[in-house]
């Protein structure tokens, strides 16, 4: 009993999500159906509760709840820490856009925390069966965010595209977990670890294979990206905003997890598949963003290319590569959010814009607008001294440490070639003649994420060492 009782206490910030989300769905039925943001704003307690419980968890210890199918270390404190920060954020961009969009329903806020309470069981996965229920978790519930605006044609194709693909990934991440737990005779990572360790086996490398394209389609990482500009575009842009930051994160954590923590005597192998992976990923979101006209898929085509400059750091295989991942993505996460407050700033007395030709001549009728804007399009960029250099810096230091010096040579190729497109939509904001004006009121949640991301930039220009330090930790964690 007193062994329950301490698994249950471990595990207290997945339960209260799993519990306040199941209440939350039934107070939006019985008691709120026309009060939408009431349930959304309930979702963000309940996302703070967990956050307030993980941060509370001791650091420098770690610990396994139910036979180790839960691992609680400072590793996965950092990384649900940035999922819950994720999420709640996505949420905050919601509420006022599902109001004028005429799409706001109740059944949003639950399908968020029960999508976010998976990514937690992932992040925490300690083998391959919870891995693989915290992964469908997630899955499910955002194959419907993808298809929320069920009026909308592009709506509807993007949640299709997106189910029908990922049930195929998901049966290629079961297909190499079985060849794994064939070959090494357990789930658990310690086991795999134990049995990779003992000598190369090929079933084993088969198996890493597939499990490597079933996140990879998690993360939209090249060749199992076909998704994600379809899903970026036709899926409404808050739930756009969530596929961009929450989810990769917790991809990424679980890859880390996976590579590190089960198969970490295997690097030789897993290291040409990311290499690949992350070659591939950074040249396609380069040179396939330069022709879009919609800023959605061009933000598509960004984050692909992003993940590329993140799995610069997994293949290098050390702790500083594992730290650097973390800088980034927590660098990729909040400024996404301030890009898709930003798109959803282009808003008109007609409707939303998308096209990237709206931001023609933004500087002249709304200037801090489009400071905005170039703050972080040129945080993308990677120039220094904004946030997305320092990210860039440590992931290209990690892999040129490890004599990765190529691959590190092709990612500044790859962000010369994207800051192209990102220096083209300035020049359009300055030089651009303007269009019909945006609505000037963006509503006080949007304002506070944007201003969020500019306090965050300046933080990170000020005072890097806080994230930095962290993130050491963090993987200090993982790599024991």
């Amino acid at each position: 009993m007193e062994t329950l009782h301490a698994d249950l206490m471990l595990a207290l910030p997945e339960l209260i999500l799993a519990a306040g989300g199941m209440v939350v769905l039934m107070f939006g039925a019985f008691a709120a159906q026309n009060r939408p943001g009431l349930v959304n704003m309930l979702a963000v307690v309940l996302f703070a509760a967990a956050a307030f419980l993980i941060w509370r968890q001791p650091m420098g210890v770690e610990a396994t709840a139910f036979s180790k199918a839960l691992v609680i270390n400072d590793f996965t404190r950092f990384a649900k820490l940035l999922v819950l920060l994720g999420a709640s954020l996505s949420i905050l961009l919601s509420t006022r856009f599902f109001d004028r969009e005429k799409i706001a329903r109740f059944e949003f806020a639950p399908l968020m925390v029960f999508a976010t309470l998976g990514m937690l069981m992932m992040i925490s996965a300690g083998g391959l069966m919870s891995l693989y229920v915290g992964l469908e978790l997630q899955s499910l519930s955002l194959y419907v965010l993808a298809a929320f605006n069920r009026d909308s044609v592009k709506a509807t194709e993007a949640g299709l595209k997106y189910f029908v693909l990922g049930a195929l990934s998901s049966c290629l991440l079961l297909y190499g977990s079985s060849l794994i737990y064939g070959f090494s005779g357990t789930v658990a990572f310690d086991g795999i670890q134990t049995a990779v360790e003992g000598g190369r086996n090929l079933g084993v490398v088969i198996g890493i294979a597939f499990v490597m394209a079933g996140l990879a389609f998690k993360i939209s990482a090249v060749p199992f990206h076909m998704w994600t500009p379809d899903v970026y575009e036709g899926a409404p842009t808050p739930v756009t905003a969530f596929f961009a930051g929450a989810p990769k994160a917790a991809a990424i954590a679980l890859m880390l997890r996976v590579l590190f923590d089960a198969l970490p005597g295997a690097i030789a192998d897993w290291r040409q598949i990311v290499t690949f992976i992350s070659i591939a990923s950074m040249a396609l979101g380069a040179f396939a963003a330069i022709g879009q006209t919609n800023i959605k898929r061009l933000m598509a085509y960004s984050s692909i290319g992003n993940i590329g400059y993140a799995l610069v750091g997994v293949a290098a295989g050390t702790e500083q590569g594992i730290a650097a991942v973390l800088v980034f993505m927590a660098i990729y996460v909040v400024m996404t959010a301030g890009v898709f407050v930003c798109i959803l700033a282009m808003r008109r007395a007609d409707g939303q814009a998308e096209r990237i030709e709206d931001l023609s001549g933004l500087m002249a009728t709304r200037p801090l607008l489009a400071l905005c804007w170039i703050v972080l399009l040129f945080s993308y960029v990677g120039l220094p001294p904004l946030p997305g250099f320092f990210g860039k810096f440590y992931v290209f230091g990690a892999a040129v440490e490890q004599g990765l010096w190529p691959l590190a040579v092709i990612g500044i190729l790859t962000s010369v070639v994207g800051a192209f497109y990102y220096v083209r939509l300035v020049m359009l904001m300055i030089n651009g003649e303007p269009g019909k004006p945006f609505e000037p009121a963006m509503g006080l949640q949007l304002r506070a994420v944007l201003g969020g991301s500019m306090a965050f930039s300046l933080a990170m220009v000020i005072v890097p060492g806080i994230l930095v330090g962290w993130a050491a930790t963090a993987a200090a964690a993982l790599v024991k």
